[in-house]
């Protein structure tokens, strides 16, 4: 039925048809683009109201409100019958034999389309750009929303058309269009590498047995001895030595010796005298060694000679 009658609009294409895939009537390289199968009736009512070439359809599943847009590329199928790319079925969610609405479009030419694969395989191509623009070249126009597949190297990839402009559907037949790919839908960020977390707790010990092979340096550590040889601990006799002892009862008035040699013997116990005690000493001694002899002999004694003793000697004497 034709429905641009009831609306009095002559100007305007609108045609309902059963659809089929294009592999029923074994043109599967139809697959590749976005080209349709018309049946000849469409082609004299399209020329009848003078559409302009190329040609340009809005194609609709009304059941699931799914809308797309198409280019045709011959008019041989039967009456009443379009056939579709099989990826185009599949966007509009059509089976065979479904009734799609198909209507001619004026479209305006796009300057910006936003791809996005499926999967990162088609990243790993080794020119996806030059493919992707070989493939579109199969292509009439691009509506956002839509799956488009790419086939290269007997493998299909297919992607999405996220954004479109100036509108939600372009056509792409002679113009310069930027096109921005978005990150495939099965990528994944790689993981950021966890940083270790800041503790408060003690660095692991070290092993110390090769310290224990090497003696730590230990300043002042040496012995000190005596002029003697002997060890400095004997600089002090201990208070069980008998010399202690015997000091201790002299400092105490024992009755061993008297007040004047414990005196003396505290006085020159350990220690060195120099000067006026020594000169004393020395003339007690010549005192008491005069004493002696003008005791023992009452005649003159022949005076013998000294040296260094400081008196004057005559050869008289």
């Amino acid at each position: 039925m034709n429905a641009d009658e009831n609306r009095g609009d002559i100007s305007t294409f609108i045609q309902n048809y059963r659809c089929y895939p294009v592999s029923f009537i074994e043109k599967s390289h139809l697959e590749k683009g976005d080209k349709i199968i018309m049946p000849p009736s469409a082609l004299d009512r399209l020329a009848y109201l003078q559409i302009d070439y190329p040609m340009l359809f809005e194609l609709s599943n009304p059941s699931a409100g799914r809308v797309s847009h198409c280019g045709v590329l011959e008019f041989v199928a039967d009456e009443g019958l379009i056939y579709l790319p099989y990826w185009m079925m599949e966007n509009m969610l059509l089976q065979e034999g479904d009734i799609v609405h198909v209507k001619n479009a004026s479209l305006s030419k796009g300057t910006y389309v936003k791809l996005q694969p499926h999967t990162t395989d088609f990243l790993d191509v080794s020119n996806p750009k030059a493919i992707l623009e070989t493939t579109l070249r199969n292509y009439s126009c691009l509506t956002t929303g839509d799956t488009i597949m790419v086939a290269y190297n007997n493998k299909k990839f297919y992607i999405d058309i996220v954004e479109t402009k100036p509108s939600a559907a372009i056509s792409i037949i002679e113009t310069d269009c930027e096109v921005d790919f978005a990150p495939p839908l099965d990528y994944k960020e790689p993981e950021k590498p966890v940083k270790p977390a800041l503790s408060n707790k003690a660095p692991p010990e070290v092993d110390e047995e090769p310290a224990k092979k090497m003696p730590k340096f230990s300043p002042f550590s040496g012995s000190s001895r005596r002029l003697d040889g002997k060890p400095a601990t004997q600089l002090l006799p201990s208070t069980s030595s008998p010399v202690l002892k015997q000091h201790q009862q002299e400092d105490t008035g024992g009755t061993n010796g008297s007040a004047s040699s414990n005196s003396s013997s505290r006085k020159h116990a350990g220690k060195l005298v120099f000067g006026s005690n020594r000169e004393h000493d020395s003339n007690g001694k010549q005192k008491a060694a005069s004493k002696e002899s003008s005791e023992d002999s009452p005649q003159k004694a022949e005076v013998k000679f000294q040296a260094f003793t400081g008196k004057k000697y005559s050869l008289k004497d």
